[in-house]
């Protein structure tokens, strides 16, 4: 059995930004100049300047009020505008935090219309065009009162940072911006969490005697102190002579219990493939069992080969999201990741781990041909998501939100694994953080027709 590890550690000498939640102690030291937009008679407060599209009539009014910055455009849905302001004495290395309040009326998505932004600059350079958009925004009960809040991490390279209010299509609504805030504030610890994965294929065996070997697997994973560990799809039924349908299960019922055992005496998260019977119909389900063994939330399978719905598998409908004492997670199984639509759907909720039980395959690319690793990986770097396979046919993986794989089996059974950082966010070249960009300028809008049916074969014309 062959047991490996790699380790993606976040460190500031990366420059890399890092967030934590709410309830930070911040220093004293406040950075912005004019942080509640006062002003005297002008139309834009002392130390902010206004930024404008290239094209003019494209442009949001942004002018001074008793109450603060007002952005709007009443008769142009599609403008955009804001203010800027360049910060200095920033210490490479150091950690900042952000917030800034605003209330917006008339906005349909705040979130898609409403950004803060910080860009690390050294000199006039700027480090990265697109910057960091800082988290938020959070609202009150009503949704009028917004409230962005964030923790940065200045690269080694950084020694000023251009603080930038954004506003994009406010159709008809407003922004008005009443306070922002730069502050040092001590360094957030990382948010580690060890992650395994399963490679095994029993052959000639029993369900039985495959439950026996996956725990085996389990107490593998407890001896490296994981946090958690996958195990592949319909465990009870692989290499054995039995079906899906003739080994589904209640859940819980007899595998659980002995898998949470094994959870238990571990003291870790597992994700395990089974077989369930509920009443009449039959599931391909996922498990999550938690440190104590319990069970902590199950998965049914939605997209259906062939070889499932012709058996009478009845598919799942709903995506759920599960909580961990380490972050937000979810599972999807098999066919399902051949399908963009999921991991999109697990991503909005905010899922940062995806475990897939899996039969195959993961098999790298062959004569051109983009096999289940390269589509999966895509999956991965398309929503910002670790995702983790444990298979069959293939490898087993543990891939980042990046798309690279931190760790393969390559044909060995065992345990395989990686230490991450959670609060990671690391940016590609010139897009940025794909989790918090990608999502704000999706055109939900644009999409109904992937609602409806193909209207015609997808295959194409017919030979005349």
């Amino acid at each position: 059995m062959a047991i490996t590890r790699c380790k993606l550690i976040l460190s500031a000498a990366m420059g890399v930004i890092v967030l934590v939640g709410t309830g930070i102690s911040i220093a004293a030291d406040e950075l912005v100049q004019n942080s509640d937009f006062r002003t005297k008679e002008q139309e834009v407060p002392d130390h902010w300047s206004v930024w404008k599209p290239q094209w003019a009539p494209a442009a949001c009014t942004v002018r001074s009020t008793p109450d603060g910055l007002l952005i709007d455009s009443p008769a142009r849905p599609h403008a955009v505008g804001g203010v800027w302001q360049d910060i200095q004495g920033i210490e490479p290395g150091r950690t900042y935090a952000v917030e800034v309040t605003c209330r917006a009326r008339g906005i349909s998505s705040a979130y898609r219309s409403v950004l803060v932004r910080l860009t690390w600059i050294r000199g006039a350079k700027k480090l990265h065009p697109a910057g960091m958009l800082a988290r938020g925004p959070t609202s009150n009960s009503t949704g009028s009162r917004l409230t962005f809040q964030d923790v940065l991490v200045a690269p080694e390279e950084a020694d000023s940072v251009r603080l930038s209010l954004e506003v994009k299509w406010p159709r008809g609504g407003s922004v008005c911006f009443e306070r922002v805030s730069l502050r040092p504030t001590e360094a957030p610890a990382p948010r580690n969490v060890k992650i395994g994965t399963v490679y095994l294929r029993p052959r000639n065996s029993t369900p039985e005697q495959n439950l026996k070997l996956f725990c085996e697997q389990v107490d593998a994973a407890g001896k490296l102190n994981l946090d958690i560990v996958c195990l592949p799809e319909a465990i009870t039924v692989v290499g054995t002579p039995k079906t899906g349908v003739q080994c589904a299960e209640s859940i819980p019922g007899p595998s659980t219990k002995q898998l949470g055992e094994a959870a238990k005496r571990n003291r870790l998260w597992v994700v395990a493939g089974l077989y369930e019977r509920d009443g009449e119909r039959i599931y391909n389900t996922a498990v999550l069992l938690n440190r104590e063994g319990q069970l902590a939330g199950k998965y049914r399978k939605v997209h259906l080969p062939r070889e499932e719905w012709m058996k009478g598998i009845t598919p799942g409908r709903e995506y759920p999201v599960f909580e961990t004492d380490f972050g937000t997670v979810a599972i999807q199984i098999c066919y399902d990741w051949f399908f963009p639509e999921p991991e999109q759907l697990f991503a909005f909720q905010g899922a940062e781990v995806l475990f897939a039980p899996t039969w195959g395959n993961t098999l790298p690319d062959r004569d051109g041909t983009a096999e289940g690793e390269t589509v999966i990986r895509a999956r991965a770097r398309d929503n910002g998501l670790y995702l983790v396979p444990s298979v069959y046919d293939g490898n087993s993986l543990i891939i980042d939100p990046m798309g690279r794989i931190l760790a393969n089996s390559q044909g060995a059974s065992g345990v395989f694994w990686c230490e991450v950082d959670l609060n990671r966010r690391e940016r590609l070249p010139w897009v940025g953080y794909w989790r918090s960009i990608g999502p704000r300028d999706r055109m939900p809008s644009t999409y109904d027709s992937l609602m409806k049916d193909p209207s015609s074969p997808m295959y194409g014309r017919s030979a005349e």
